[in-house]
């Protein structure tokens, strides 16, 4: 009577959700000073105990999280310290600099590991360490550098030596990572993505749209190659397993490209060379992309002041964050994929809601206001206690619930 058939076919579509909740941070409690010059890169290190510095004073500082302390200071850099990263097991740090080297770090105790990667003949602008499982043993060993004289090196960090070198940009490399499945994804300032074959240190393919200097990449398998597992669910997994739950059911590993031209592209680089889908909406210059740690969403801050989130799979806009009167310079995502921290010119960080269930999707949560110059770099802890951020007014803030 009711006109309803049996046969009807309801597909319902559900995406898990993180089993945990990051709690939104609300004040600041630390402020650490020690550096001279502006913090231009912070790492958390994958267990969430330590924190890295990088600074334009030359030096890198590890900071103990328990007791919010300068633990070391790394010095051996003659210039500005450009980026940081601990290698994904841990065990190691590296840092890249303007004075054309790398360094390798115990941060343990705070020594150089063997002598300074030279070779580059400008500065390094970025640097990635090949991911756990793609790695023999589990233990990371070789890391990738990108420069400013268009190369990249490919290092073998136990030993100091240089494995590969890999030219074929035409302009400065701006940003590199290592991928899961094997390749090497480089953006440069002559307008394309290079993807290379680690192994061989040859290219595979180049992905050509954008038309002006790609300025950042990002893959949406980055928030867990990066950190150690969340709980005892997830490290009872191999690093394989975490990483293909991470990619998800179709086990596919997309990249997102922003651009000086104000679009961004999406791309699944290991499959073939065209996009699956130009993002534009920007009027600005693209500083910065993340993947949420889910796949799901990707953020991207411009100098135009906003930030805007797009759908991780499709590449659709969803909605633009708005409440910054300076460029936006950086994000960092919380690692239940509810929330965005980021940081700008206007000396502040704000935190967005990004819980798709919720009434505040897409508002702004919370004001950090306290540093007192631009804040170039953000981070939050995978275990999602801390927010860390380092600002040109040389100090490094911790903010916590």
């Amino acid at each position: 009577e009711q006109g309803i058939n049996s046969e009807m076919v309801l597909s319902i579509v559900y995406q898990p959700q993180a089993s945990f909740r990051v709690v939104a941070v609300t004040r600041c409690t630390g402020t650490l000073s020690g550096h001279t010059e502006a913090i231009l890169c912070v790492a958390f290190s994958p267990d969430c105990k330590r924190l890295m510095t990088g600074s334009g004073d030359g030096t890198l500082r590890l900071w103990e999280l328990a007791t919010e302390t300068p633990t070391f200071t790394l010095k051996g850099h003659a210039n500005w310290v450009l980026c940081c990263a601990f290698s994904p097991d841990g065990k190691l740090c590296a840092s890249g600099s303007m004075d054309k080297d790398a360094r390798i770090w115990n941060p343990i105790d705070g020594k150089p590991v063997g002598k300074p990667l030279k070779g580059h003949t400008k500065w390094l602008t970025s640097l990635a360490w090949e991911p756990v499982h793609s790695c023999d043993d589990g233990v990371c060993r070789r890391l990738v550098t990108a420069s400013k004289d268009a190369s990249l090196r490919i290092w073998d960090a136990a030993r100091g030596n240089v494995t590969a070198i890999m030219t074929g940009h035409t302009s400065s490399v701006t940003a590199v990572r290592w991928g899961g499945q094997g390749l090497i994804y480089s953006a440069s300032e002559d307008r394309t993505i290079k993807v290379w074959d680690p192994t061989r240190g040859i290219l595979v393919r180049s992905l050509e749209g954008h038309a002006h200097w790609v300025n950042h990449i990002a893959i949406n398998s980055d928030h867990v190659q990066r950190n150690a597992p969340a709980n005892a669910k997830e490290a009872a997994l191999t690093p394989k397993q975490r990483y293909d739950a991470a990619l998800g059911h179709d086990g596919v590993e997309r990249m997102v490209s922003a651009s000086d031209d104000h679009t961004m592209y999406l791309w699944e680089p290991a499959k073939g060379k065209k996009p699956l889908c130009r993002m534009t909406g920007h009027v600005q210059p693209i500083n910065h992309v993340s993947f949420s740690p889910n796949g799901r969403l990707i953020a991207s801050a411009s100098f135009d002041k906003s930030i805007r989130i797009w759908n991780g799979i499709t590449g659709k806009f969803i909605v633009t964050l708005r409440g910054h009167v300076g460029a936006v310079y950086q994000v960092a995502w919380s690692s239940d994929s509810r929330l965005l921290v980021s940081a700008s010119k206007d000396s502040t960080i704000k935190l967005f809601d990004l819980d798709q269930g919720s009434k505040t999707f897409g508002k702004l949560v919370q004001d950090l206001p306290g540093h007192a110059d631009e804040v170039f770099a953000v981070d939050w802890s995978a275990d999602g206690a801390r927010v860390a951020s380092g600002s040109k007014d040389c100090t490094l803030k911790l903010w916590r619930y």
